[in-house]
Parts: structure tokens; C-alpha cells; sequence
């Protein structure tokens, strides 16, 4: 199914803007283990790519899925991380804010306008505007939120490998009663967040 209106918001913001609109969105603030992760995408103008959703509201199959048609039609992505040590220095929000400029400051192409996920904006060189609810009004958002979605994700599943124990590899380092119990038993590992964890250290 195509959610046309996704589309049809960009192409507004292009008509006013320029064609070179960038789409940003982050995964991975509320977990207690893990990197925050950023996406940038510019995806052509008047393209349409079926399915495309925020990626809450997508499986993960659909989210692997739409992540290739992303890579293989989109002008240009990129990926920012910041990983836990940083997010307890600086905290949750200013370490989000910083991937996503450092995902736009990435690109292989300079946008001529930036949208992003939420109420709040990063720093950027450029023209930009913070949309709340963006991954579901924006196709340029939603295929930003499925990109650092399915990348954290992989991060967090090859940290699996890593650290058994933790079962990383189902919750991705959100805050389940798995992991919780994981914690209890096995202690904290290097990627865990430990301002996130004040009551257990």
C-alpha cells in the first residue's frame, strides 16, 4: 500500500524549499545499552516507495525490506552513532542531537533543506525545521526512521554475538523485564548506559 500523503508532503516542502530536501530521525533513545543512532536520507523528488511507514508501525521484515529500496533509489543516506559512554557524558538528548547533525554533515550531497523528527532541532549549516510526528507525515522522515531503526538494530544483534547473556538480540537494549533480569545476574557491560541504570550499579 502507498501512503501517497507521506509524499505529497514532501513535494511541498520541495516546491517552496528546493528538490534537495533531507529527511532525519534517530532509533535508540529509550534503551539501557547501545548506541543512539541517526539517519539522513534524501530521497528523488515525485519518487514513491510502497509500504514506506514510520518504522513503529512497520514489522521487521517490512523495515529490511523498504531499508534496500532506500539504499539502492535515494539521491544519498548516511548513519551517525553515538555510543553509550558518550550519551552518559553529555546525555540522551544532546547525544541524539548530535548524531543528527553529524548524519547531515555526512552526506554525499548538501541539502538545500533539512526536516527533522520531533520538537527540537540540531545545529545545522543549513535551512531546517522540526516536524512533531514527522515519521508519519514525511516520506523523507519515515524512510530516515527505517534506516536508523534497521542499522541500530543490526548493531544491537551482532552485540548479541558478543555478550549472550544479555539477549540483545530480541530487545535490542530496551528496558525488559529480560534484560532486567539479565542485568541483575550478569552485572553491566561496556555498552550499557550507566546514567540509565543509577538504581542497579
Amino acid at each position: 500500500m502507498i501512503n501517497s500523503d507521506l509524499f505529497l508532503y514532501d513535494q511541498s516542502i520541495r516546491d517552496i524549499e528546493g528538490k534537495l530536501l533531507c529527511g532525519v530521525d534517530e532509533a535508540g533513545r529509550g534503551p539501557l545499552a547501545g548506541p543512539v543512532v541517526a539517519a539522513a536520507v534524501m530521497l528523488p523528488p515525485y519518487c514513491v516507495i510502497e509500504d514506506l511507514n514510520d518504522s513503529k508501525k512497520m514489522t521487521e521484515k517490512s523495515r529490511i525490506k523498504i531499508f534496500e529500496i532506500i539504499k539502492k533509489i535515494s539521491l544519498c543516506y548516511s548513519v551517525a552513532f553515538v555510543d553509550n559512554e558518550e550519551i552518559d557524558k553529555i546525555n540522551i538528548l544532546n547525544a541524539t542531537m548530535l548524531a543528527m547533525s553529524q548524519a547531515v554533515a555526512s552526506l554525499d550531497i548538501s541539502p538545500d533543506f533539512t526536516i527533522v523528527d520531533g520538537d527540537k532541532l540540531p545545529k545545522f549549516d543549513k535551512k531546517a525545521i522540526a516536524i512533531i510526528k514527522g515519521d508519519t507525515k514525511s516520506a523523507s522522515i519515515a524512510a530516515a526512521s527505517v534506516v536508523a531503526k534497521v542499522t541500530r538494530d543490526n548493531y544491537m544483534k551482532a552485540m548479541d554475538e558478543v555478550y549472550p547473556d544479555f539477549g540483545f538480540s530480541k530487545h535490542k537494549g530496551y528496558p525488559t523485564k529480560l534484560h532486567y533480569e539479565a542485568i541483575d545476574k550478569f552485572g553491566i557491560t561496556p555498552i550499557h548506559r550507566k546514567s540509565f541504570l543509577k538504581g542497579r550499579l
